[in-house]
């Protein structure tokens, strides 16, 4: 099947269903990022450290794979030019719907997170990518392209998962039993049982990949980024592993070089 195809589809269900991940931020918090008062997560719970983040007044912002009107809205309300990157239509109408209501000047883009083919070399000073490459097959070209469209001296900031979640038996877990199964790397389209796998198709669930910390730390560093912050986050109690450790991962890397 076409992962990316689904995916897009999937989100553009989870739209329509109201996931917290697809709702737009408030006019209150636009405003208030107008005011120079404003956050941005890139995990559940966490903030982005302050210091993370240049100064935005004019800056080429991409928000890659980063639909939702959630990064993008506060962003350009804090003085960047915005692009927003997703494959979803839905979830870039969520970022064109904030831009509308509260007057900002934001450009949506749909496509392939893995194919940044539309921007030329060294377009952009700052790169927000949230917890989206669990929906990637191959994390690698990611990096590579948010590399390239990156200007040397430009900062990569990205969540993703921890991959021990991915080990353990799915539908076990869900009955509070931690049962290893699967291996790293892992995919919902190879790994999970048919039954399971047919019902997430059914219910436009989109599909997961589990990527080793390899690929998604050193995959950076390979692609020209040198990784200079790091912070892990929970789920904030909505994962059966949050008592025991942290399963989200947020990195700053910077392009050093052309």
């Amino acid at each position: 099947m076409n992962i990316l195809e689904h995916n897009g589809s999937a989100w553009n269900h989870q739209v329509e269903s109201g996931n917290e991940w697809t709702k737009p931020v408030t006019a209150d918090t636009v405003e208030r990022a107008r005011r120079g008062e404003w956050e941005i997560i890139l995990t559940p719970t966490r903030p982005v450290p302050s210091g993370w983040f240049p100064d935005l007044k004019d800056s080429n912002v991409l928000c890659l794979a980063s639909g939702g009107g959630q990064q993008g809205p506060v962003l350009a309300a804090a003085g960047a030019k915005v692009t927003v990157f997703d494959y979803s239509d839905k979830q870039l109408a969520q970022d064109r719907y904030a831009a509308e209501r509260d007057g900002l000047q934001l450009t949506t883009v749909q496509g392939n997170m893995a194919d940044l083919s539309c921007f030329a070399d060294a377009s952009f000073d700052f790169i927000v990518h949230p917890v989206s490459n669990v929906f990637a097959e191959n994390i690698l070209p990611v990096w590579k392209e948010a590399a390239r469209v990156l200007k040397t001296g430009g900062t990569l900031i990205a969540g993703f998962m921890n991959p021990l979640v991915y080990i353990f038996d799915v539908e076990a877990e869900e009955q509070g039993q931690f049962v290893v199964k699967h291996s790293i790397p892992y995919a919902d389209i190879t790994d999970l049982s048919q039954e399971r796998l047919e019902r997430q198709i059914r219910e436009h669930t989109p599909l997961e990949f589990g990527h080793s910390l390899e690929d998604q730390i050193q995959g950076q560093i390979e692609a020209g980024l040198v990784i200079t912050g790091f912070y892990e986050d929970h789920f904030g109690g909505k994962s059966s592993l949050d008592p025991y450790i942290n399963t989200f991962i947020a990195t700053k890397s910077v392009k050093m070089k052309a």
